[in-house]
């Protein structure tokens, strides 16, 4: 497994990605855009894992415009008062525009180095909205669009992604915490019924008894049986769209 760390130029400034492939020259690409705790060992081992299937792995840092910052401990940054003010801080200060511009910077950086097959996003928690998001900018490019217990899916505010579905070429999957404050039924119902009016080929599968953060190894709701589910469903969804 490679691993190298590039530097992406974007119109903000330069962000920071670790980039992760096999060494049988990938053509297609992922984009893995970050949970609120930022780049950290274990999105590293989950990009990785993600290679080890074919692909040329992204992890941006979508923090970048204020960086240095953290590192954070996913399973207590929350419940420390300074350290939860540095992430709402962080999670405030990064709109979901910037990260869907920065987008067309992290899909040049991937052309750049080899991947210049279709592309596929994939985001956890924050980055499950903005993974759709960038599918809806960038429909010529991104053929496959998943989050994983992402948030506000098809929320209230004009960045909603189910707001912008008229956009997405790219097929669809969301995985949905069955517990989840953040993404509630009827958030689910309203992004289904954007996402068939736009005649978006999708899925949305709720995983019953998992926690919001279920399938991140450092997560205080990691579920090992819960993220084992959403490997074979990433798998089996990037193998029929990037590859097929």
């Amino acid at each position: 497994m490679a691993r190298k760390e590039i530097e992406i130029k974007t119109a903000d400034g330069t962000a920071r990605a670790g980039l992760f492939q096999t060494g049988n020259g990938a053509r297609a690409g992922v984009i893995l855009y970050m949970d609120a705790f930022g780049p950290r060992p274990a999105l590293d081992g989950m990009a990785e894992r993600l290679a080890s299937e074919g692909y040329m792995v992204l992890v941006p840092d979508l923090f970048y415009r204020n960086a240095p910052y953290g590192p954070f401990d996913a399973a207590t940054a929350f419940g420390q008062e300074d350290s939860k003010a540095a992430l709402m801080a962080l999670l405030s200060g990064t709109t979901q525009e910037m990260t869907v511009r920065d987008s067309g910077a992290f899909l040049e950086a991937l052309a750049k180095e080899g991947a210049g097959g279709p592309v596929g996003t994939v985001g956890y928690c924050m980055g499950g909205a903005r993974a759709l998001n960038a599918a809806a900018r960038y429909g010529d490019r991104i053929k496959a669009a998943a989050s994983f217990h992402g948030g506000n899916l098809a929320g209230d505010a004009p960045d909603s992604p189910h707001r912008h579905a008229a956009g997405i070429k790219a097929r669809v999957y969301v995985g949905s915490a069955g517990v989840d404050r953040s993404f509630p039924p009827e958030q689910s119902a309203r992004l289904a019924q954007a996402l068939r009016t736009a005649e978006v080929d999708h899925i949305i599968e709720n995983y019953v008894g998992m926690n919001h953060g279920w399938c991140v190894p450092d997560h205080t709701a990691f579920d090992a049986a819960g993220a084992e589910r959403h490997w074979r469903r990433l798998a089996g969804f990037f193998g029929e769209t990037l590859r097929g």
